[in-house]
């Protein structure tokens, strides 16, 4: 079984904020499939850093914007 990673995002919150872009969408302009999309913002898998800067570069935000870490192991 594969342990879900602590890294959360906003991917889905910015997809429906940029004219409700689709998982397919981004996928294409990310150079990934839609089912890795799905899974990154499931919280299921954690991308590289290429693709975690180009998914904010897409969005046009910080990276910050788009993942977050607890800064502590109890913070969630």
């Amino acid at each position: 079984m594969v342990k879900p990673t602590r890294v959360t995002n906003s991917i889905r919150a910015l997809r429906f904020a940029h004219d409700e872009m689709t998982q397919a969408d981004l996928a294409r302009r990310i150079g990934v499939t839609r089912q890795t999309v799905i899974a990154i913002e499931q919280g299921r898998y954690s991308p590289s850093l290429e693709i975690a800067f180009q998914i904010a570069h897409v969005f046009g935000v910080p990276l910050e914007d788009v993942f977050h870490y607890p800064s502590s192991p109890g913070e969630s």
